[in-house]
């Protein structure tokens, strides 16, 4: 009885070099180009400085709250910031004040609505108020 031999056949391998090939193929395309890559490696940098300038702003703010805290307690109180938000929040004014109106849409003072003083008569008046 004679034998036959059966010759290997070819596509098993081709297939598999072709699958490995494909695979190595996207592991080198993610090395590159891919989330976590190198290209997306220089993005990466750009925001971790551009996040760090913004987390030394925010440090700086939450320190400025902080030391106006730290100015209300009881043993460090300023009389001079107590007074200050005193009258802002009661919308009070003392008696030496000048108060200067703002226009909140302009920004700019609001002219009065008494008539003006010549210069002269103007330097007078304070002149009386700075000799008391």
């Amino acid at each position: 009885m004679p034998t036959r031999l059966k010759r290997p056949a070819i596509w098993r391998p081709l297939a598999l070099t072709v699958a490995l090939l494909g695979f190595q193929g996207y592991l080198g395309f993610s090395a590159i180009g891919g989330q976590y890559g190198t290209e997306s490696r220089k993005t990466m940098l750009v925001d971790i400085e551009a996040l760090k300038g913004q987390s030394s702003a925010l440090q700086a703010e939450i320190d400025a709250y902080r030391h106006r805290a730290a100015l209300f307690s009881a043993d460090r109180i300023d009389p001079d910031i107590v007074t200050e938000r005193a009258r802002a929040l009661l919308n009070m004014a003392n008696a030496d004040d000048i108060i200067i109106m703002v226009d909140p849409a302009t920004g700019k003072p609001k002219s009065s609505s008494l008539p003006e003083l010549p210069k002269d008569q103007l330097n007078a008046i304070i002149d009386e108020s700075t000799d008391l």
